[in-house]
């Protein structure tokens, strides 16, 4: 990604750190400042998006997950699983259905 398609981003986590609301006008100013030209529009979405969240707490909890349990996933039943075990089990899943739906399984190809 570009610079200026980071800019109103990284202009956000620094109205942030400093503990001042982010607003379009105030992400455009410091926009200004950085002589980094974005359209007003970005800087209205990303304000809009980040309204009443803390911005900190987002980028403290970013690994944190939080998700439902992986289907099938048994709580409780034997010992404690690695936070990422779900997501693996997820992706495996994944690859099984896909090689289900995969149309040499099924008999017959293209040219037969």
């Amino acid at each position: 990604m570009a610079s200026t398609e980071l800019a109103p981003a990284y202009a956000a986590l620094i109205l942030a750190d400093d503990g001042i609301e982010i607003t379009s006008d105030k992400l455009v100013a410091l926009l200004g400042a950085a002589s980094v030209k974005v359209e007003p529009i970005w800087a209205t979405l990303l304000a809009k998006a980040l309204e009443g969240k803390d911005v900190k707490e987002l980028l403290s909890n970013v690994g944190s997950g939080g998700g439902a349990p992986a289907a099938g996933a048994v709580p409780g039943a034997g010992g404690a699983t690695a936070p990422g075990d779900a997501l693996v089990e997820e992706k495996e899943e994944e690859k099984k259905e896909e090689k289900e739906e995969s149309d040499e399984d099924m008999g017959f190809g293209l040219f037969d």
